[in-house]
This record gives C-alpha cells, sequence and structure tokens, in this order.
C-alpha cells in the first residue's frame, strides 16, 4: 500500500502543475496573434478572389475554383462580415455593391435547403444588419429595408417549399426556380429541420412577413413531437410520415445544429418555449449519451451504445453549453476535446474514445471551426488563459500543416497530415472569424452595450450596434437589438418580469408589419456611421458586367417544371388550421427560462432592444 502522505504530496505538486501551466498572455500577444489571423484570411481571401472567384469554393493546391453548393459565388457570400469584423470596410462595401446588383436568386439548380439557409440567407442578413456599422450606404427605412435583406427574403422564397410536408418538417432539396424536386426523397436529417429559427426568425421580424417564423417553429414542434420515449432524436426521420430511418441518437453529425438554434432562437427571438425544449433534451443527452464528459452514440430508443466516439462536429457543444450558464461543464468537456486535438494537431471527423484513435475513413480534418467557436464562447465567459493557448495551438497547427501557395488545404489524414484539394467556404466564414474574436478582445462583436447607434425609423427611434450578437451556425453574427426596429414598441417602458405575460407579444416582436415600409417613409433619413479610416482594400478581379453568372445558373442537377405552382400564404393557412402539435402556454409564458448569470445582458437587450446601464 502506498503511503497516503506521499499520494497527497504528488497530488498537490500535480495540482500546482495545472495551475501554472498557463502562459500569460499580454495585451501586444494577443495583438500579434490577431494580426497573424488576419494574415492568414487575408492569404485565403485574395486567393479566392484571383483564383476561383466567381466560382463557390477555392482549390487551394490546383489554384482554381470549382461550384458546390450551388454556383452563387459562396465564399464570398460567406466572407462578407467576416471583413466587418475584422474592420475592412472598404471591401465590405466593394462586395457589397457587387451582390446588390443582382435582384434574385433565379435559377434552375437544385441546392441543398439546410446549406443554403445557413451560408446564404444567413450570410446576406448578417450583412445587412452590420452595413450601417460598416459605414455602408444604406436605403431609408434600415434595418427594415434594404437590397441584402430582400435578396435574403428571395431566397427564403425559394426555400419555403420545402416544408410543404405532411409533418411540416422540410425536405432536403429544393430546386431555386421550381420548388420540390419531382421525386425528391422525404427523409431528412434532425439538423435539416430544426435549423431555421435564426434566420427565418429574423426575416420576419425584419421583413414584417410571420410566414417565415411560423413555419420554423412549426418544423421545431413537429420534431420534438417525434422525439422517442426516453426523450431523444434519432439522425434521420421520413419528413411525409414521421418515421425515424436513421435511429442513432447524438449530438454530432446530422443533428448538431438543432440543439444549437433552440438555444440561440430562444434568446434571440426571446421564445421560452424553445429553451424549455433544449432544457428537455439536456435531461435525456445528460442521462443516455454523457460518460465521464464525453458524449456517446446511443439507440434512440433503448440507450444502448451505438458509436462510442467523438466527431468533430460535436465540439461545438461547450459553447453552447456557456451560453446558459453552465461554464464548469462546458470546460470539462473541452478539455477532452482539446486533448484530441494535441495528440494529431488536429481534430479528425471520427474519433473512438475507447481506443484512443482517429476512426478508419474518417482521419481528416477539413478546417472545421467548432472546437475554435467553444473556445472562444468560453474565453469570453471565464477569461481562463488555457483557451488562449488552445487557440494558438489551432493557430500554429493550421499554418504549420494546412497552407499552400494558393490558401489552406483540407487535412485528408491528421495521422500524417496529408492534404486535399479543398477549401470550404467556412474556413473564412467561421475558423477564421472565431479564432480573430479570440485575440481581439476589444472588437464591437464583444459590446455588452456599453455602447450603441440611435437611428430613425418609420416605426420610431432604435437601437442598433448595441452587441450581444447571436451567431448562426455558420457563424454570421446577428444583431438582435435590430430586430426590434421594425414593430411599433414603446421606448419608455421598464422592464418588469411580473408584466411579461401581458406584453410577451410586444415583448416577442409578434406585433409585425402586415407589409413593408410604406412609401411615405421612403424618404425619411437614417444615421450611419462613418467608416473607419484604417481599412486595407482588395480589388476583385472581375467586374459584375464580365461576370454575370457570378451568382447564377449552375450547369447541372436541372428540373423539370412542375405542374402545379406553390402558394406558400396557402400552405401556411393549412399548418395554422391543421394545428398538429398544439403549442406549450405554459411554456410560452416562462421568460425566466431566458435568464442566466452568463447571458443577464442578452436577456435584457432581447426585450426591447435598448442598451442598459
Amino acid at each position: 500500500m502506498k503511503h497516503p502522505c506521499l499520494a497527497l504530496c504528488i497530488l498537490i505538486v500535480l495540482s500546482i502543475r495545472n495551475v501554472f501551466a498557463s502562459r500569460t498572455y499580454t495585451k501586444n500577444d494577443l495583438n500579434k496573434l490577431r494580426d497573424e489571423v488576419k494574415e492568414m484570411f487575408y492569404h485565403a481571401y485574395d486567393s479566392y478572389l484571383k483564383y476561383a472567384y466567381p466560382y463557390d469554393e477555392l482549390r487551394p493546391m490546383s489554384c482554381d475554383g470549382i461550384d458546390t453548393y450551388g454556383s452563387y459565388s459562396l465564399t464570398l457570400i460567406d466572407a462578407l462580415d467576416t471583413l466587418a469584423i475584422m474592420g475592412n470596410y472598404s471591401e465590405f462595401q466593394r462586395v457589397v455593391d457587387i451582390l446588390s446588383t443582382k435582384t434574385d436568386f433565379d435559377a434552375n439548380i437544385n441546392v441543398s435547403v439546410f446549406e443554403t439557409n445557413i451560408r446564404i440567407i444567413g450570410g446576406l442578413l448578417s450583412a445587412h444588419l452590420l452595413s450601417n456599422k460598416a459605414g455602408a450606404k444604406v436605403e431609408p427605412g434600415f434595418p427594415c429595408n434594404g437590397p441584402l435583406l430582400r435578396l435574403a427574403e428571395d431566397v427564403a422564397k425559394r426555400l419555403i417549399a420545402a416544408f410543404d410536408t405532411k409533418t411540416g418538417m422540410p425536405y432536403g432539396t429544393v430546386n431555386l426556380r421550381y420548388g420540390v424536386p419531382k421525386g425528391e426523397t422525404p427523409i431528412t436529417c434532425t439538423a435539416g429541420i430544426g435549423t431555421f429559427i435564426v434566420e427565418f426568425g429574423t426575416l420576419s421580424r425584419l421583413t414584417g412577413d410571420p410566414l417565415y417564423e411560423e413555419v420554423a417553429m412549426n418544423a421545431l414542434y413537429s420534431l420534438f413531437n417525434h422525439k422517442s420515449p426516453i426523450g431523444l432524436f434519432g439522425n434521420h426521420i421520413d419528413t411525409n410520415t414521421g418515421k425515424w430511418t436513421a435511429q442513432d441518437a447524438g449530438i454530432g453529425s446530422g443533428v448538431d445544429s438543432y440543439f444549437e438554434y433552440l438555444v440561440k432562437g430562444s434568446i434571440l427571438l426571446q421564445r421560452p418555449e424553445l429553451m424549455e425544449m433544449f432544457r428537455e433534451a439536456r435531461k435525456s443527452i445528460d442521462k443516455h449519451l454523457k460518460k465521464d464528459d464525453w458524449y456517446m452514440w446511443v439507440s434512440m430508443t433503448k440507450a444502448q451504445i451505438t458509436l462510442p466516439v467523438f466527431q468533430s462536429l460535436e465540439a461545438f457543444w461547450p459553447g453552447l453549453l456557456s451560453l446558459i450558464g453552465e461554464t464548469s461543464n462546458a470546460m470539462k468537456t473541452l478539455h477532452n476535446y482539446h486533448q484530441v486535438w494535441q495528440q494529431y494537431g488536429f481534430t479528425p471527423e471520427f474519433y473512438y474514445i475507447t481506443q484512443n484513435e482517429a476512426g478508419a475513413g474518417k482521419e481528416s480534418y477539413p478546417l472545421r471551426p467548432e472546437l475554435i467557436e467553444s473556445i472562444m464562447y468560453l474565453y469570453r465567459a471565464t477569461g481562463d488563459p488555457f483557451l488562449l493557448e488552445a487557440g494558438e495551438d489551432i493557430l500554429r497547427s493550421i499554418k504549420h500543416s494546412a497552407k499552400t501557395p494558393c490558401g489552406y488545404a483540407t487535412i485528408k489524414d491528421v495521422r500524417d497530415h496529408r492534404t486535399e484539394d479543398r477549401m470550404e467556404s467556412f474556413f473564412l466564414s467561421e475558423t477564421t472569424k472565431y479564432l480573430y474574436l479570440l485575440f481581439d478582445t476589444d472588437n464591437f462583436i464583444h459590446n455588452q452595450g456599453q455602447h450603441g447607434t440611435l437611428i430613425n425609423t418609420p416605426n420610431g427611434e432604435c437601437v442598433i450596434n448595441a452587441g450581444g450578437y447571436i451567431f448562426n451556425t455558420e457563424a454570421h453574427p446577428i444583431d438582435p437589438s435590430a430586430l426590434h426596429c421594425c414593430y411599433n414598441t414603446p421606448n419608455d417602458v421598464l422592464v418588469d418580469f411580473k408584466e411579461f405575460d401581458n406584453n410577451q407579444a410586444m415583448y416577442r416582436g409578434i406585433q409585425l408589419l402586415k407589409k413593408k415600409m410604406p412609401k411615405k417613409h421612403q424618404n425619411e433619413k437614417v444615421e450611419i456611421v462613418a467608416p473607419s479610416e484604417n481599412v486595407t482594400s482588395v480589388s476583385l478581379p472581375l467586374s459584375v458586367a464580365q461576370n454575370e453568372s457570378s451568382l447564377g445558373e449552375a450547369e447541372v442537377t436541372v428540373s423539370d417544371p412542375p405542374t402545379n405552382s406553390f402558394d406558400a400564404q396557402q400552405m401556411l393557412e393549412r399548418l395554422r388550421g391543421e394545428n398538429k402539435y398544439p403549442k406549450n402556454e405554459s411554456w410560452e409564458r416562462n421568460f425566466e427560462l431566458l435568464g442566466c448569470k452568463a447571458q443577464k445582458f442578452l436577456q435584457r437587450l432581447s426585450i426591447m432592444g435598448e442598451v442598459f446601464n
């Protein structure tokens, strides 16, 4: 038997080593790391413009471009709000001008409903809301009016036909011109059903059309009502029958952003019923999936472990927990995930927890952002210097092994760091953005109500740019205060939880305008912020006139015209009339769910869209 005193001494020594393991970062250190990330971003962004534009993605080893999701210059749209966050307002304006020449997304191509929503609609909405901050030209009636908002709504109108199913859960694919393709499979992944409320809710609040938010909420209610008897959600479901076709339950691929949007949609739109759905799901997740601060994959009906793996996509979870104040549990899980990164220099798509090794055939790392996303959120919540070290680890790995003369390449195998000729658009939208925000602690995105901008709208004065930004799952930030500018809300109402029941329609923005901004307000003035002088400019290699197809038709995946035209309003009225998934009124009124120690500011901001002391 070992001497207990010796064991205690060893434990104390190890504890001391752990306490002092993290280095100290000065402001100068952080600025240098921030600038390294900016250099990384521009190496990839400039290469996209030079070699790949107007295609969707850059091929960083071939130094050319390829269309992947719809031939709409995806990387350009995905990277737009990152330009604003990094302070390059002149280039932001240049790209906005290019996109603004596009009047619609009419094209005979089949696209992913999920990907188009998070990347295109999310990117356009975020850029629209940041236009004022970036000193771009804004139309009268901003933020309830503008070319990028109109483009985002045009795309949403083309996607909305996917929700016309027996369950209200959407198909996975639509044709941008003709709607759901003939013979399209009704089987969709869980994330493909539950990842619309942030973008669609924002659209409804800005345009005054309740269609988008109601359809997204109906899909969420439908999905929640199809959970298993033990409260778990499978991976794929038939949207016509409601029958699960893939019954593995987890928090990763095919499911992840469903849970993310329950939390973020709840905070952004002041819908406590979404937080209640998350809490219910979380109980089952902790009971059946969580093992030693890892999360397994199990059978959704019997909770038997089916896959003892950690997926790289699951690394978003600690960051999500931080949004509801669960920083302690989040840090424990994050340490597990960071150890995998340290083992290989990257996180493989699959990592077998029991064998401590990358999964066969799943050894790649496509420059995913999820781990750095959680690190950024948790550093903002805790200030733990370990998280800066972990972020620097990620920066060093990508610079060392993924950099090519024309961008940054996917790591094909984390074990030997071989590369693959692809750079997905989320590298510029998410990975570089979260890294930059980790080290740029004074960025306006981190504003917690210290300052804002007062503007005039057809509905009176309104505060925007007051912080508390909610990122969609593609890291496109949405300004929650701006959502209160497009409907009538008195500015002198004091927040009182006792009055929520009587005023919840006002607090949640349900008093939407029936139509867009009246013509009589077209000439009203809107205050704008002057652009920063300390910006760099990157010239686009080709003009819009030279590249009329930059957001246009792809040469593949076409569909025949449908026999019947689709009527979105008719679908909405049908969903309202059927009321298959009645709302839980007690959940809808439980606004106290939205308050937590980590998110007090977000709670108050999103309720009234005002700045509080």
